[in-house]
C-alpha cells in the first residue's frame, strides 16, 4: 500500500460523474463514513468539493490490503486509486452530486490517522457553539461550514472582479495608526520603540482613503480588516472585514448606481440571483415614520401610520393618550390583517408578549383595536377595552386611515417619537416572525438617505456625529449648522439595507477645510485637538482636495445574509465568542513580565 502519497490527484472527490465511468482515478481526502458489510467495505471519501463513495472489494484488490481496510476510521486521511463504475440499480443516491457512480478501489494508502473525534462531522451533528469553536479545525471540515467559507471566497472574488472592471484600484492602508474618535473604542497597540505612545488598530480606513482621493487616485477599494473594542452581538465581531470604497468627483447618485452594480454582481456570482435595479429609496425621516427604523425590513408590509393629528383634533378622552400627546409625544399604529383571529385577548393583555416587546423599547405599553362591522354598540367599527374613550366618528376616521377590514387588528403606541418608533418597529418584526409573514424568496434592498448630520444623546445632553465627523452637510442646511441649530442639519449620508440589516453606509465627504473645521468646532473639538488628531487631513484639505465620497460594506454581514445564517460567526473562519475569546487558541492570553517591562507597561487595579 505505497506510492499513492506522491501520485497526483485526478480530480476532487465531488467531481466524478457518469461520463467518467471506466476511468481510473486517484482521489485524496478524509474518511467521512466507513460501512463494513463483511464482504464489502464502503468508504465515503470527502474533500471540500463533496463526497464520493468508494468500495473496497476483495475481488479487485489484494487480500492484505483488504484486511488493512478494516482498521480505517472516520477522519483518516486517505489516498485511493480505483475505477469509476455505475452504481447498481436501486443504490443511486440523489442527494449526492456523485450519487450515480462509485469508485472500485484497487489500492489505497493511509496518509495520516486521526484520533477519535469529539463529534461526528455530518449534517445532523447538534453541537454547542463552544465545542465547535474549541475544535474549529474539525468544525471547518463539516460540509455546511465548507459551503459557507467557499461562498465567502466567491463573494470576495466577485467584489474584486467587479470593482477592477469599473476602474477601481485596490490599495492597502495602514493597520498601525493613531487613535481617532470614530464612534467605538480603539484597540491600542504599545510600541517598544516609542515608550508611552500607542498605535491604534483601525476602526476603518476612513482618513487614509480620503487622503488617497486628495492624492488623485480617483477610485479606491480595499477589503480591509477593521477592529472595534465594543460589546459583541450576533452580527458583530471585534475584528471584521469591510468592502471599503471611495471615489472622486461623485454625487450620491453616482455612488448609488456604482454600488448597485457591485451588489448585483455579488448576488449573481454567488447565488445566481438577478437583482432588479435601481433599488428603492426613502429618506431617514420616511423610514422612521413608516417602519420605525432606519434599517427597515421590506420583505413584509405592516406599515406604520401616524395618527397624532387625527387624535389631537378631538374625540378621544383616553387620558394615557392625551397625556402623551400633550407632552410632545406621538400616536402611531400599524394594522395586522386578520390579526383579531390570530391574537386572543389574553395575548393582548398588559402581561402578554406584544406588550412586553413594546416595554423593552421603553414604551409604557401597547394599545389595540379589533376592527369589526360598524353596527350597534360598535358603530365606530373598533372594539377594545379603550374603545369607549373614542367617539364613533373618531373611530371611523382611525379605521379609514388604517384601511381596516373586519377581523383586522390595530396595534398602537403613544409615547415620545423615538420610543414610539422603536416599539412599533420591534412589534412589526415580532408579528411578522410569529406569523410567517416574511417572504425570503426575494432579497429586499433599499437605500436610506438624508440622515441627520448629528444625533442628540439624552444622557450626555450633547450632539455627536450620526456617522462620522467627515460627512458633508447638505448645502441648504449650512446656515442652520452655523447658527447652531444642529437638529435641523441633514447629511449627504446614505445606508444600504438588505432584509432589515444595514449592510453598508457611506457619505459624500467634506472636502473644504473651513467646513471641516466648523464641524469639529460644533462637536467641541477645538483647533488644538483637531490638529492633534487630524492635522495631516486638515493640511491635505488645503492642497486641492476634490469632491469625493464613498461607502463601506460589512462583508461578513453580507455573506451571512446570502447564506441565510443568523450569526456572522457562521461565515468567519476563526471567530471570537460573544466575550471576545478565541476558544481554539485561547486568545487573548497573558504575556510575560519581560515583555511588559520591555514595553514599559504595568498593570494597576481599576478604581
Amino acid at each position: 500500500m505505497s506510492g499513492l502519497k506522491d501520485a497526483p490527484r485526478s480530480c476532487y472527490c465531488g467531481e466524478p460523474r457518469v461520463g467518467d465511468v471506466g476511468k481510473e482515478l486517484v482521489l485524496k481526502g478524509w474518511v467521512h463514513h466507513r460501512r463494513d458489510h463483511g464482504g464489502l467495505i464502503f468508504i465515503d471519501l470527502r474533500d471540500r468539493s463533496g463526497i464520493c463513495q468508494a468500495v473496497l472489494d476483495p475481488s479487485t484488490m489484494d487480500a492484505r490490503g483488504f484486511d488493512e481496510a478494516h482498521s480505517l476510521r472516520n477522519e483518516y486521511v486517505l489516498a485511493v486509486r480505483g475505477k469509476v463504475t455505475p452504481r447498481l440499480e436501486g443504490t443511486v443516491n440523489p442527494n449526492l452530486a456523485t450519487g450515480e457512480i462509485e469508485l472500485k478501489i484497487t489500492e489505497f494508502e493511509v496518509l495520516n490517522a486521526s484520533r477519535p473525534v469529539p463529534f461526528k462531522l455530518d449534517e445532523y451533528a447538534q453541537l454547542s457553539e463552544d465545542v465547535r469553536l474549541k475544535y474549529r479545525y474539525l468544525d471547518l471540515r463539516r460540509p455546511e461550514m465548507q459551503r459557507n467559507i467557499i461562498l465567502r471566497a466567491k463573494a470576495m472574488a466577485a467584489v474584486r472582479e467587479h470593482l477592477d472592471g469599473e476602474g477601481f484600484l485596490e490599495i492597502e492602508t495602514p493597520i498601525l495608526n493613531k487613535s481617532t474618535p470614530e464612534g467605538a473604542r480603539d484597540f491600542l497597540v504599545p510600541s517598544r520603540l516609542t515608550p508611552g505612545r500607542f498605535y491604534a488598530l483601525p476602526q476603518s480606513p476612513q482618513i487614509f482613503k480620503q487622503i488617497l482621493m486628495i492624492a488623485g487616485y480617483d477610485k479606491y477599494y480595499q477589503l480591509p480588516k477593521c477592529f472595534r473594542d465594543e460589546d459583541l452581538r450576533a452580527n458583530r465581531q471585534p475584528e471584521f472585514t469591510q468592502i471599503d470604497i471611495e471615489m472622486s468627483f461623485v454625487t450620491p447618485e453616482d455612488v448609488y448606481r456604482t454600488m448597485e452594480g457591485l451588489v448585483r454582481h455579488i448576488f449573481k456570482r454567488t447565488k445566481d440571483c438577478d437583482l432588479q435595479t435601481p433599488f428603492p429609496r426613502m429618506t431617514y425621516d420616511q423610514a422612521i415614520l413608516r417602519y420605525g427604523s432606519d434599517k427597515p425590513d421590506l420583505r413584509f408590509g405592516l406599515e406604520i401610520v401616524d395618527l397624532t393629528d387625527m387624535v389631537k383634533a378631538g374625540g378621544c378622552s383616553f387620558q394615557v393618550f392625551a397625556n402623551a400627546l400633550e407632552s410632545g409625544g406621538v400616536l402611531r399604529a400599524f394594522r395586522v390583517p386578520g390579526g383579531a383571529r390570530i391574537y386572543s385577548g389574553t395575548q393582548l393583555r398588559a402581561e402578554g408578549d406584544l406588550n412586553k416587546t413594546a416595554r423593552t423599547c421603553g414604551a409604557g405599553g401597547m394599545a389595540w383595536f379589533q376592527v369589526v362591522e360598524p353596527t350597534g354598540a360598535d358603530r365606530g367599527g373598533l372594539k377594545s377595552s379603550i374603545a369607549k374613550f373614542f367617539d364613533p366618528d373618531l373611530q371611523t376616521r382611525i379605521r379609514t386611515a388604517m384601511e381596516g377590514q373586519p377581523d383586522d387588528l390595530i396595534l398602537m403606541v403613544a409615547d415620545r417619537p423615538g420610543i414610539a418608533a422603536a416599539a412599533l418597529s420591534q412589534l412589526r418584526l415580532k408579528v411578522a416572525r410569529d406569523n410567517g409573514l416574511i417572504d425570503d424568496s426575494k432579497p429586499a434592498l433599499c437605500w436610506i438617505t438624508d440622515f441627520p448630520l448629528f444625533e442628540y444623546d439624552e444622557k450626555t445632553k450633547q450632539y455627536s456625529p450620526s456617522h462620522h465627523p467627515f460627512t458633508m452637510p447638505v448645502e441648504e442646511d449650512l446656515g442652520a449648522l452655523r447658527a447652531g441649530e444642529l437638529g435641523k442639519v441633514r447629511a449627504h449620508a446614505y445606508d444600504l439595507v438588505l432584509d432589515g440589516e444595514e449592510i453598508g453606509g457611506g457619505s459624500i465627504r467634506i472636502h473644504d477645510r473651513e467646513i471641516q473645521s466648523l464641524v469639529f468646532r460644533t462637536l467641541g473639538i477645538d483647533e488644538e485637538a483637531a490638529r492633534m488628531k487630524f492635522g495631516f487631513l486638515l493640511d491635505a484639505l488645503q492642497y486641492g482636495a476634490p469632491p469625493h465620497g464613498g461607502i463601506a460594506f460589512g462583508f461578513d454581514r453580507i455573506v451571512m445574509i446570502l447564506l441565510g445564517e443568523s450569526s456572522i460567526r457562521e461565515v468567519i473562519p476563526f471567530p471570537k465568542t460573544q466575550t471576545g475569546v478565541c476558544m481554539m487558541s485561547d486568545a487573548p492570553a497573558p504575556v510575560g513580565r519581560d515583555q511588559l517591562d520591555e514595553l514599559g507597561l504595568a498593570f494597576v487595579e481599576k478604581p
